[in-house]
């Protein structure tokens, strides 16, 4: 990761503006989180930093993450599990995941119909939105293609069949 990423400076003037010095530790965290430019739970970004920061515990990685989140730099995200990763997109970007029941990967996808579609439900009735995600649960391809899927992982959660499933729930048609 570039030290000229202006995330960092972002997250620098939340800290001066917080009253939280920027230390060292909390620049290292930072930098490999954008650096890994994917959904990490701490532990999983502890992990990561440890070889190259010993000194670094896991509840220091957890509160820059939080802080992180704070600072509009980050997303706290539960996708059925008791745990939260983080995911550098703000919160204010359409964010749609496909999760794989059977070994966990996520998968963001965006779809130009998506927004549309979320402005016309809105306005339809008269909502304001200010913050959209949508959690697909199914398997992957590489598990689908390995026949996994009589199995579930026991930490993730089923695929739900939708109650909106009525006449005002658009179909695939809508999407395109």
């Amino acid at each position: 990761m570039r030290d000229d990423d202006p995330r960092l400076q972002r997250f620098a003037d939340f800290l001066a503006r917080s009253g939280l010095k920027a230390t060292r530790q909390r620049a290292l965290i930072a930098r490999a989180f954008f650096g890994a430019g994917q959904h990490l739970s701490a532990e999983e970004l502890y992990h990561q930093i440890y070889p190259q920061a010993p000194g670094i515990g896991l509840v220091t990685v957890y509160r820059t993450l939080k802080l992180l989140r704070k600072a509009g730099l980050a997303t706290e995200r539960r996708f059925g599990e008791s745990y939260a990763r983080f995911d550098p997109s703000p919160v204010d970007q359409p964010h749609n995941h496909l999760i794989c029941t059977r070994c966990g990967k996520i998968q963001e996808f965006g779809h130009k119909g998506l927004l549309h579609l979320r402005e016309k439900v809105a306005r339809g009735y008269g909502f304001a939105v200010t913050e959209c995600k949508l959690e697909l649960y199914g398997l992957c391809r590489d598990c689908a293609r390995r026949g996994h899927g009589r199995g579930q992982r026991k930490d993730a959660r089923p695929a739900r069949a939708d109650p909106r499933n009525g006449p005002e729930w658009p179909g695939r048609a809508a999407l395109r």
